[in-house]
Formats: structure tokens, sequence, C-alpha cells
């Protein structure tokens, strides 16, 4: 079980800067997961954008254009530099902001720190080029750079005391990353095959005639490219209605905070699943009003809601009754 600490520790003025650093940097280059983190009180909403500065930093490690022995010394300092946070060797007038703040998240909330060592492995997968055979092969990447962050969120967010189920928020949060993983996948899966890059996996891609790739604004030729994205479109359906299980487990606030970023991706996953090859011609995205309708709906508690009532501990007390 993961509660959040209630009081976090006041925050200096150097710790202040460094988490404005964090977040304008979330809000420039995530604004979907900013959409989300809006919805959190202040000490959370820093500690979100701590963790993702710094996930985006090692991303931007594995996407640039060095060398790839140059991206693996740098991911590997970067590794340093979290022994450095996790030994809380990081003082507050340290010249890295964004290792300042996620000190400070780190000394306020419960955030198995772990899951960054994960992300960086996932980010050295991509650099040593990896391919993947079989879905499961491809979770195993998807939990390292997904799923661990969704492990990592909930040490933010807690979960709210007396909720039953609470054992499982962990695996839930894992999941529902894998669901915006594979979401990303399917949207970017034209500009990935630019950049070299092929995620889905080979066996997906020969039952559907779409083993010679995606390298232009039309399918392999041939190819069933629509019933290979509703494939993995139904899978990642599987996946979100798993990982919604998290939300009943929230506070609300921390549940409204993870049905608007999963909305915003259920969104692009329905907007893919209607047009299959819009992916080819560009990328899918959500207008500015649908990405604000999501996040009032997230802190309606209607996805919330609809969750609890698919609970499986809730369904196991009525059939007791």
């Amino acid at each position: 079980m993961i509660r959040t600490v209630e009081s976090p520790p006041p925050a200096s003025a150097p710790v202040l800067a460094a988490y404005s650093y964090c977040e304008a940097v979330t809000g420039q280059q995530a604004r979907n997961f900013a959409y989300g983190i809006r919805l959190l009180p202040t000490p959370k909403r820093r500690a979100m954008s701590a963790l993702y500065a710094f996930s985006r930093r090692v991303d931007d490690i594995g996407d640039g254009a060095l060398a790839a022995d140059v991206k693996v010394a740098r991911l590997e300092d970067t590794r340093t530099l979290l022994d450095r946070v996790r030994a809380g060797k990081v003082e507050e007038d340290d010249t890295d902001p964004v290792a300042v703040a996620l000190s400070h998240a780190a000394s306020a909330f419960p955030i198995p720190l772990g899951g960054l060592d994960e992300l960086i492995d996932g980010v050295l997968m991509d650099v040593r080029g990896e391919t993947y055979e079989t879905w499961d092969d491809l979770k195993v990447y998807c939990r390292c750079v997904a799923g661990a962050i969704g492990r990592l969120s909930l040490g933010v967010f807690g979960t709210e005391a007396g909720a039953r189920g609470t054992e499982r928020a962990a695996e839930y949060a894992d999941t529902l990353g894998l669901a915006l993983q594979l979401t990303n996948i399917l949207r970017d899966v034209r500009e990935d095959a630019e950049g070299g890059r092929t995620y889905l996996p080979s066996d997906d891609l020969a039952k559907f005639g779409c083993s010679a790739g995606f390298d232009g604004p039309t399918p392999p030729e041939g190819s069933d490219f629509t019933g290979l994205v509703h494939f993995e479109v139904r899978r990642a359906r599987a996946l979100f209605a798993e990982g919604y299980r998290l939300l009943p487990l929230l506070d609300r606030r921390s549940g409204a905070c993870v049905a608007a970023m999963a909305g915003i991706y259920r969104r692009l996953l329905d907007r893919i699943e209607r047009d299959p090859e819009a992916v080819l011609r560009g990328r899918v995205s959500l207008p500015g009003r649908e990405k604000a309708y999501v996040a009032v709906r997230g802190l309606s508690g209607l996805d919330t809601r609809h969750a609890s009532r698919r609970s499986p501990v809730r369904q196991t007390a009525r059939r007791r009754t």
C-alpha cells in the first residue's frame, strides 16, 4: 500500500526556483501531461514536474543525434546523478535545477526512484536499436519507459485512506502506463519508421502483411494495415480497462489527474481507430477544447465512478450479498 505524505516539507527559495524550471519544461514539452497535472494540488504538481523534467532529459539523450556510444555514456552519467539524488547528496544550491527539484520531491513523497533506472534501461534499448518479436517482448520495453512512470507517479499520488484493493495499485498504474505507451506507438508509427525504429511486434506485422514497414503516407502494398491497427487498438483498450481500476484507489484530485491524462490518450485511440491511415499522414492529436473537456470530465469523477462500478472488489462484494 502506498500512502502520500500529508504535509510535505516547506520548499526554500532555491528549491522553488528549481521547481519553476521543471514546470516550465513540462508546460513547453508535454502538453498532454501538463493538462493532467494542473489538476493536482501544488506540492504534487511540482513533484510530477520534477519527475517529468528528469524523464525528458533521459528521453532527449535517446532521441538526439549523438553517436550511440556517446548516448550510452550520457545515460550512465544520468544514472550517476540519480544515485546522488537517491543518496540525498544533492544540495539545494546545486547548479542542476532538475536534480534539486527531484531530490526535494523524493524527500516529500515515497517515490520509487528505481523506476527512473528502468526508464534509463528502456532508453538504452532504443539506443541499441532493439526490435520486438512478440507482444510479451514489447511489454518489457513498455514497462521500462511507461509502466515505470505510472509507478513513479503513484508514489506522488498516494492511495486513498480506506480504499479497498490498494495492494494492486502499483499493478494498475503499470498497466495504465502500458496502455498509454501502446497508444503512443500507434500514433508515432510513421515518425518512428523515419527514425529507423520499429516498435510493433514483428509477429503482428507479419500477420497483417506489414513487415515491409511504414516509410510513406500509405500502407505497404497488399497489407491489411487497418486490421493491424484495429488489432492493436483492442489490445490497448483492454489495458486501459484494467489500468482504470486505479482511479477509485486515488483521492479526488489525483484521480482527476490520471483520468485527464488517460482520457486524452483514449480519445486519441478513438481517432486512430476511426481513421487508421491518419497515423501515416501525420501526427494525430486532439484540439485544446477537447482536452479541456477531458479535464473537466476527470474533475467530475465520472471516470472514477465508472471504474469503481467495474472494480473486481466491488463485484465480489455484490456477489456475497
